[in-house]
């Protein structure tokens, strides 16, 4: 059985942390799940360039781009390179671009909304550190698991068909 992200509430309330409902999906998939790799990064998104083009391994990025609607941390390319290698998903706390391209690309993408302008790239932002926003603080190695009922963080792998 498949479990949702409404199942897992069900089961685990205790154990895990309901993110805010601030998402959007955009990319093909809407139910994803992984252990999170994060990123802190502000209208810059080189780390996560960085990060899509090494091997995802299953896992979901976690880019906390402080709330910034001003400019895109994902488009097509890197969104399409991020399937290539193995990412499961992003949640992007900030904006991607290409929405109509990012719903033919076989990945989960979770983000506050659409921006048509890039970043510049500056090379700056953090790798593997806590991030909070949408009411939660989310670690490197915890595990996010997302679909349209919306997105939960776990400590640890909660060993689920998801």
């Amino acid at each position: 059985m498949s479990h949702s992200v409404p199942d897992i509430c069900d089961d685990f309330i205790d154990e895990i942390k309901v993110l805010e409902p601030l998402f959007r999906d955009f990319g093909m998939k809407r139910k994803f799940s992984g252990e999170i790799v994060t990123i802190k990064c502000f209208e810059d998104n080189s780390l996560v360039g960085d990060a899509v083009r090494s091997p995802g391994k299953g896992r979901v990025l976690v880019v906390d781009g402080g709330g910034s609607l001003r400019h895109a941390l994902l488009g097509d390319l890197l969104a399409a390179a991020a399937a290539e290698n193995g990412w499961q998903g992003l949640l992007i706390n900030g904006c991607v671009r290409d929405a109509e391209i990012l719903e033919t690309i076989d990945l989960g993408v979770k983000a506050l909304n659409v921006h048509p302008v890039k970043t510049e790239k500056r090379g700056e932002g953090r790798l593997d550190v806590n991030v909070t926003f949408a009411g939660a603080t989310i670690h490197p190695g915890d595990f996010l698991y997302a679909d349209a009922n919306g997105a939960i963080v776990a400590t640890r792998d909660l060993c689920l068909s998801f």
